[in-house]
Formats: structure tokens, sequence, C-alpha cells
């Protein structure tokens, strides 16, 4: 019998609290979870490539089915070679809808074998983002409870402030 395998798709720059959720929830319903961070340098990341994957590796490591992982190019090209079932996207809001909805509709046009499910954060969780979480750091603003704990590390190091 094959595994369910799950991709958990994102630029993570950086992995947030509302990541993470979606991510243990998808853990609960698949046999493997792959956190596939983005190469996405067209969005001009605080954190190198290899910066987010370490994080993502730090904030998952206490699930034992998680594993996180680098792609560049299609994500339903990165599914086909990990043998992935599904794509897992988190919405917050409304605002996300149209947007995922355009991702998993051209997705599925360009690989019909791979669903998409959208889930969505805890209640605690829906106005978080990662562009939100930077915009604080960098203004000098605690962002504790937001991040996992490496994350806020990360961020202290590379902002060089102790006030986060």
């Amino acid at each position: 019998m094959s595994s369910r395998v799950a991709i958990c798709p994102g630029s993570f720059d950086p992995i947030t609290n509302g990541h993470l959720d979606v991510v243990q929830r998808a853990s609960r319903l698949f046999d493997r979870v792959i956190v596939a961070v983005a190469a996405s340098e067209a969005k001009r990341p605080l954190f190198t490539l290899d910066e987010r994957l370490d994080l993502v590796r730090k904030a998952v490591r206490h699930l034992p089915n998680v594993e996180a992982d680098a792609f560049s190019g299609l994500l339903v090209e990165y599914a086909r070679t990990q043998s992935a079932h599904a794509v897992v996207r988190g919405l917050r809001a409304v605002s996300d809808f149209e947007f995922e909805f355009q991702l998993a509709l051209m997705n599925r046009k360009l690989n019909d074998q791979v669903e998409t499910i959208f889930m969505m954060p805890r209640e605690s969780n829906t106005f978080l983002s990662s562009r939100l979480v930077k915009e604080i750091a960098t203004l000098g603003g605690d962002v504790a409870e937001f991040v996992p704990q490496p994350v806020l590390e990360a961020l202290r190091a590379k902002l060089g402030s102790e006030s986060l």
C-alpha cells in the first residue's frame, strides 16, 4: 500500500506559528508531509533559501512524519517527483481565497493527479503572515508569540535586535 504524501509549499520567509498550525494538522491527515520551501528569489526574501530551509527543519523536527525540502520551478512537477497526492494550502481570509483558488485550478490543469486541500488556521493565527512578522520585527516590535523559538532567534540575529 502506498503512503499518502502531501506537500505544504511556501516561501516561509520566515515560517510562522500559523504555518506550523497548518503543517501540524496536515501531519495528522497524511502519512508523510513535506514542507516545501520555494526558492522565490523574486520576493526578495529576508532569509536565504538555506536559512529558511534550516528554520523550517527546526520548527518541524518534533513531527515525526514531517520533513523539509527546497524546490524551484513548478510545484506540480515537484509534487510528481515526491509522489505527492495533495498540496495543502492555508487560507487566512477571503482575500486569500481568490488567489489560492486560481493557483489550485492551474495546478489541476497542469497535473490532475494532485489535489489541492485548503485548511484554515486556528482563529488566533488568522491575521499572521510572514510579511507582517518581518515588518513588526524590523520596527523593533515583539514577535515572540507569532513564530517558533528558532525563528525568533534568527530574526534577532539578522536584525540585530534583542527587543524582539
